[in-house]
């Protein structure tokens, strides 16, 4: 690539702002090789930052003048395939590369540190967030729906403005409810749209404002949780998905481990994604889980066909890295522990190896209770198993035991007296 294609401009403005990239190039290229990225990946960042610098030429813009709004701007103007991030989509592949150059000016002091958003609704958030989590015992996960819910909410009515909740009238909650609906087409994942705005109003409540009536306005989609059976794989459907296990190369290693963790000791795909070196003893068998959705430490046995799998994921697959987790990244840079969605992924994947049209990976979880009940287990010992809190939770699996169902059955009316007067017939 041109090296003059990487320089905004050659002179010193009258503010004092230094406008050469030209001469940072030598840092963001190590600062990328610092965090494992590839030679083709770093001359890719090269050249969208290359366009950036041209782009900031034409707009007469300087060094002191990058930061994340500066960026939004360059990639609604000239990057024909970005969304804006409030639609939630992520298909542009010139964001990453400016995100690593803000990273880069701002561990060398060119630029100003990231400015804390302090507009009404974040600071208000911020809030709420800590009352999840101190009062509520919220998981991250859980937190993160509630405050994005609440979050459009709130800028849906007051921008950045002052939050004026009397000004918000059962109606309003209606019509967001409404707009809602399109989104989340469930009636579970509706709920959560319910429950986050009934949490915040109650929150608020506390603080004496009266918002007995917006509270009124919020009711729960019909939603008959012991009116269907759990869905789980059937016998075949296991052996078909663990025949397609045995995978040679890292990623496909890690699959596989991934599948035992759901399948044998039914973690959610959370409580995979966080697994750490330090979780299991291998001499006494074990694997402790902690910070579950319970918020407890969950101490478990270690089948020894899971820790098979993750001794084979560990040895040949897992690449070098600093951080204790089970399962890393495949993908640079390395040191950064993987998400939720990995973890799914991996697991979707495996379906479709094994030939099964099916992509939630909390089915295993399901098949896992289901397996146990087969074999004799009570409702509590899957209770505890699979860490409920409640025993509600799990009484939906009672429909799942036929053999304990079939001793509770009342005779079809007439049947006796049918095949009493077929035996005189006969």
């Amino acid at each position: 690539m041109n090296t003059s294609q990487f320089t905004i401009c050659n002179h010193v403005d009258p503010a004092g702002c230094v406008a050469l990239l030209v001469e940072h190039r030598t840092v963001f290229r190590e600062y990328l090789v610092s965090h494992g990225y590839s030679n083709s990946y770093i001359r890719r960042c090269e050249e969208v930052v290359a366009r950036f610098s041209r782009w900031m030429s034409e707009m007469c813009q300087h060094l002191c003048d990058i930061n994340e709004t500066l960026i939004e701007e360059f990639l609604h103007q000239r990057v024909p395939d970005y969304v804006d991030p409030v639609s939630g989509y992520r298909r542009n592949h010139s964001r990453s590369p400016l995100i690593h150059l803000l990273a880069t000016l701002r561990a060398t002091g060119l630029i100003q540190p990231r400015t804390i958003d302090m507009t009404p609704v974040v600071v208000e958030l911020r809030r709420f967030d800590g009352y999840l989590l101190q009062a509520r015992g919220f998981a991250k996960s859980t937190r993160e729906n509630s405050i994005r819910i609440v979050g459009r909410f709130l800028r849906e009515r007051f921008d950045d403005g002052t939050i004026e909740l009397p000004t918000i009238t059962p109606e309003h909650v209606r019509n967001f409810l409404s707009s809602q609906a399109k989104i989340y087409r469930t009636p579970t994942s509706f709920s959560m749209v319910v429950s986050s705005l009934r949490g915040y109003f109650r929150w608020r409540m506390m603080q004496d404002d009266d918002l007995r009536a917006l509270t009124g306005a919020l009711a729960n989609p019909a939603n008959w949780q012991q009116a269907s059976l759990p869905k789980s794989l059937s016998i075949e459907e296991i052996e078909q998905l663990l025949a397609a296990l045995g995978q040679t190369d890292p990623i496909g290693l890690r699959a596989d481990a991934m599948v035992r963790c759901a399948l044998d000791l039914g973690l959610r795909i959370g409580e995979i994604a966080r697994l750490s070196l330090d979780d299991i003893d291998w001499e006494a068998g074990t694997i402790t889980l902690h910070r579950t959705k319970g918020r407890r430490d969950d101490v478990m046995p270690l089948p020894a066909t899971t820790g098979k799998a993750i001794v084979a994921y560990l040895q040949n697959g897992r690449p070098k890295t600093l951080h204790r987790m089970v399962f890393t990244s495949h993908k640079a840079p390395h040191e950064r522990p993987i998400c939720r969605s990995v973890v799914s992924t991996a697991i979707r994947h495996a379906y479709a190896r094994a030939g099964l049209p099916y992509t939630s990976a909390h089915l295993l979880r399901h098949t896992m209770a289901n397996r146990l009940l087969a074999a004799g287990s009570s409702i509590k010992d899957i209770a505890d198993i699979l860490r409920h809190r409640s025993l509600n939770a799990t009484r939906i699996y009672a429909k799942l035991d036929s053999r304990k169902l079939a001793r509770v059955a009342l005779p079809w009316p007439g049947y006796s007296a049918m095949n009493t007067a077929g035996s005189q017939t006969r």
